[in-house]
């Protein structure tokens, strides 16, 4: 699954263990989400949601 977690941390100028902190998961979650190895749960995919102010439609694209 496509996604722009990594351009949306850019623009919110958060490391990758910053966003993990704040989502309450590993740093290699986020890198393994950001390069499309992992695809986050649905509650996760939420709080990444809410997190940006974006909906999951806008971040997460199906391939």
């Amino acid at each position: 699954m496509k996604n722009k977690i990594k351009v949306l941390r850019a623009q919110h100028e958060l490391t990758q263990a910053q966003l993990a902190d704040k989502l309450a998961v590993s740093r290699q979650t986020v890198n393994a989400i950001e390069k499309g190895k992992f695809d986050p749960s649905l509650p996760l995919a939420f709080k990444i949601s809410k997190l940006f102010g974006k909906t999951i439609e806008e971040i997460f694209e199906d391939e």
